[in-house]
């Protein structure tokens, strides 16, 4: 099935929105020469001069009783700051009417605001029965405020007008087409076309409102962060946020922008929008969202409380407040913030789909799908909640029902591409094949089952018994893994979007992960991050989900260090100057790192960091504190009282302890980091001469004579040894460069960087003839870095060269691991194997290559079943010397097998 994208494309700009931009490039002041107080006291605002545009209007609305459109100026500036009862003064109090008829649409807004929902509706009514100019849009803030009461056909019926005003043929004013565009994108909820009606609403908007009036541009902005177009959504706000860079509205929507995409910086511009106003409730809730995110709740208990204090009828606020006490075990405060909500609004799904939202952001899936199930229960025309339902559902395999909730979300939504990108993975994803084992069901691409499936079960099952064993506790089975050939489908997968940077990701029983057909040999290492994600089944099942997100990536990576030593994330000099600096959050606030990363590099150096945590808390309590550590998560407890109880500290003395473990443990290496310089990148690797890799942490030299006296200035500093090394070793100056190199690796020891002074000894050792050593230096290399394809490719064809074949043997299955889908290696791996009698190596190896679809396929099926006859598998070697004679009848060599095979029992 293929469906065509839908995607919401914004008509060109026109002229007058053009002019618009240009006119704010003016200066105030050229402006203000020439202008009235209301057109002065405009200009300031627009550019957001508040204190100079109170200044300037003041003497024209008079306290209230100056002309209305000053007056309503007035107002707009001091509720765009939260200044709500300084502008009720101007409107004549909280109670009775506003001054003038012409200003009861501003006295509502300012009442909605402050969650006076009665007054407000009085006033916007007066309005209407005033025959207001903008009568409009006070008519259109009574739909709003039906809907949110839950009276959708009310609502309906008021907006469904409006279709009615912009058909009339007459000329409408700024104010009136924005109210249009208001109630057309609502109304887009049953008639998804007229969201484009919507923006073509705010576009003629922006034509006849004042030059440089922000509101059709955070309208449009809205609008494409709703229907999730992120980068229109970014543009239009920063139209704003040029003009004016403090506009509270316009730094939310950008923040709830970063948020979308995964940004760093969301949590600094939603600041930003409370600096300018610091009651604005849509901030605070946006940070108590947050807060939730980083799995904070009592913090964002505290600030939706904030936001509930300026508007204690804000239902977004009180949903994200009943969220955080659910999300805190508070089950009794739970139920009455949301029974306090349904008692004003029984269909008020918003509700359950930020808890679904919430839910899934802390891995509770289950919850997620139930919370998503009761939105759509309250309101069937939510798309965001069946998208909810069904994503989550997919998530913990329950495939069929995903499937058609998202169709019908799709349906409902065709401008949403997590729905549209997800169907589309599901159609492809029905031609994959399936391999199946006691605990998993693993499904892989058709053409990679052959050759993955019986290597991937087998990793499966050793990752499963032995975690079994160490947890004394199993997660629910099957284990359902999925492995994807494109980073695109893995992350689609996993979010509905591409550009998802992460390897692999558990939902609990259910495991998606990329393919090692993925990406380029030698990029990650599928096996280490298998093992990964197997761990994280485990915490999540002992832990009923409630594990913090620090803890279980930090576990899982100290688990890969425990079957492999090679695997997992290693100490990098940036990683140790960030760490010694003070750029990495103390441990007992590591779990900001996964969702809001200062630096993109944070969030790989969280796992590094969570890792280490786990070395030292095994080394010094044993690993039964962690198991218990898990028990305790599934029980309600929080970290700081596990730790406490535990491990006997509080979170400044955990933080204190586990800091200085970290000075001891990478005393050298932190010393011999402290000092950096520019990087240096495009020099060939020694290892292969067509290969221009970035040498992150070297020195820029563009000299011999600058490298010698960077390394003679700072002797004890890492990166400028291995940065001379490797400028003697351009030089072929082979003798000093194995000084330096061995100068850096007595500096840092457990660097596993591709161009680390092992790689640099290889090449020094290969330079001088040396090959024996050489190969030792790779497979020293491959022992700290699990990704070392090339090395260990090097390496076998080194130990080839010296006629180490046992050394050949262990290169070529570390290579072939990382790569299975190396033909010529697989080839080399199988022949040798045979050579040393290693049957099950040879059997392995000569059935990949048969997967891989040589050149003769017949001479490989022969080899496969020369393999099986050798390991005395003998109907394997029967079946596939038969299929060779298949492809060729008078193959003799296999012939000749077949007579061994019947003599030795094999059939007929």
């Amino acid at each position: 099935m293929i469906r065509a994208p839908r995607v919401v494309r914004r008509a060109p700009r026109t002229v007058a929105a053009v002019w618009i931009t240009a006119m704010t490039s003016w200066s105030a002041s050229a402006i203000a020469a020439q202008a009235g107080p209301v057109e002065r006291a405009r200009d300031h605002f627009f550019t957001g001069a508040y204190d100079e545009a109170i200044t300037a209007i003041s003497p024209a609305s008079r306290g209230g009783a100056g002309d209305p459109a000053a007056v309503a100026l007035h107002v707009r500036i001091l509720d765009e700051i939260g200044r709500w009862d300084d502008a009720l003064d101007l409107l004549g109090g909280r109670s009775g009417p506003a001054p003038s008829p012409e200003l009861e649409r501003w006295k509502g807004d300012v009442l909605f605001a402050v969650g006076d929902w009665d007054g407000a509706e009085a006033a916007w009514t007066r309005s209407l029965e005033a025959n207001a100019g903008d009568r409009q849009t006070a008519w259109l803030h009574l739909a709003d405020l039906a809907f949110r009461r839950g009276d959708v056909g009310r609502a309906t019926e008021i907006y469904d007008s409006f279709i009615d005003v912009y058909n009339s043929g007459a000329r409408l004013g700024g104010e009136d087409l924005l109210a249009v565009g208001h109630a057309v994108r609502f109304l887009g909820r049953e008639t998804p076309s007229l969201f484009q009606d919507a923006l073509r609403a705010y576009d003629e908007a922006a034509e006849r409102l004042p030059a440089g009036d922000p509101r059709p541009h955070l309208a449009a902005g809205e609008l494409f962060l709703s229907k999730y177009v992120a980068p229109d959504a970014h543009a239009e706000f920063q139209m704003v946020l040029e003009q004016n860079p403090e506009h509270p509205d316009a730094l939310l929507g950008e923040a709830r922008t970063l948020v979308f995409d995964g940004a760093a910086g969301a949590m600094a511009t939603a600041m930003r929008a409370l600096a300018s106003n610091p009651n604005h409730v849509g901030a605070h809730t946006l940070v108590a969202e947050m807060r939730l995110q980083t799995e904070t709740p009592q913090a964002a208990i505290v600030e939706a409380d904030k936001a509930l204090a300026v508007n204690p009828a804000s239902l977004e606020a009180r949903s994200v407040l009943a969220a955080a006490h659910y999300l805190s075990g508070n089950v009794r405060a739970f139920e009455r913030e949301r029974d306090r909500i349904l008692a004003v609004n029984p269909s008020w799904s918003d509700l359950y789909v930020r808890l679904a939202e919430l839910s899934a952001d802390s891995r509770k899936y289950a919850d997620a799908v139930r919370f998503a199930g009761e939105a759509v229960e309250r309101d069937s025309l939510d798309w965001a909640a069946w998208g909810l339902l069904g994503m989550n559902q997919l998530r913990i395999a329950r495939i069929a029902e995903g499937r058609r909730n998202v169709e019908r979300a799709f349906d409902g939504d065709p401008f949403n591409p997590w729905f549209k990108n997800t169907l589309d993975l599901l159609d492809r994803m029905d031609g994959f094949g399936i391999v199946s084992s006691e605990h998993f069901e693993v499904h892989l691409p058709a053409d990679e089952v052959e050759l993955l499936g019986p290597r991937v079960i087998e990793l499966a099952e050793e990752a499963f018994a032995a975690m079994s064993a160490r947890y004394g506790a199993e997660p629910p089975t099957p284990i359902r893994l999925e492995m994807f050939p494109s980073s695109n489908d893995f992350s689609v997968r996993t979010l509905g979007v591409i550009g998802l940077g992460a390897l692999g990701v558990s939902f609990g029983s259910t495991l998606v992960m990329d393919s090692p057909s993925a990406r380029d040999p030698g990029e990650f290492n599928w096996a280490s991050t298998l093992w990964h994600e197997i761990a994280h089944a485990f915490h999540l099942a002992i832990s009923d989900h409630e594990v913090p997100r620090w803890f279980s990536e930090g576990l899982a990576v100290r688990e890969q260090r425990v079957a492999r030593p090679a695997w997992g994330f290693r100490a990098s000099p940036d990683f140790l100057r960030m760490y010694a600096t003070g750029q990495m959050p103390p441990l007992s606030r590591l779990s900001e790192v996964f969702v809001r990363p200062a630096f993109p590099a944070q969030i790989v150096f969280g796992y590094l960091q969570g890792s280490l945590a786990f070395d030292w808390i095994e080394e010094r309590w044993g690993f039964p504190v962690i198991r218990r550590m898990l028990d305790g998560y599934r029980d309600g407890r929080t970290t700081a009282e596990l730790t406490n109880d535990l491990l006997g500290m509080d979170d400044e003395e955990l933080d204190e302890a586990f800091d200085a473990y970290m000075r001891e443990r990478f005393a050298t290496e932190i010393a011999a980091t402290a000092e950096t310089a520019p990087t240096t990148t495009g020099e060939d690797h020694p290892l292969q001469g067509n290969v221009q890799p970035t040498v992150e942490d070297l020195f820029v030299g563009g000299s011999i004579d600058e490298l010698r006296a960077r390394a003679r200035q700072q002797p004890g500093n890492f990166e400028a040894r291995l940065a001379y090394g490797y400028g003697l070793l351009r030089g072929e100056n082979w003798d000093d460069a194995e000084a330096e190199f061995r100068a850096a690796q007595r500096l840092f020891p457990g660097y596993a960087g591709p161009n680390g002074p092992l790689a640099g000894l290889a090449a020094v050792h290969r330079g001088r003839g040396e090959p024996r050593e050489a190969a030792d230096a790779l497979r020293a290399l491959a022992a700290i870095d699990e990704s070392a394809w090339d090395a260990s490719r090097v390496e076998a064809e080194l130990r080839r060269e010296i006629g180490d074949a046992d050394g050949e043997l262990a290169a070529l299955r570390r290579g072939v691991e990382l790569n299975p889908f190396d033909l010529d290696l697989q080839a080399r791996l199988g022949e040798l194997a045979m050579e040393l009698e290693a049957w099950d190596v040879a059997v392995a190896a000569r059935r990949a290559v048969v997967a891989l679809g040589p050149v003769d396929v017949a001479q490989a099926r022969y080899e496969l079943a020369r393999a099986h006859f050798a390991a005395g598998e003998i109907p394997e070697a029967r079946s596939a010397v038969l299929r060779a004679l298949e492809i060729a009848p008078s193959f003799d060599d296999a012939l000749d097998l077949l007579l061994d095979i019947r003599a030795a029992g094999g059939g007929e």
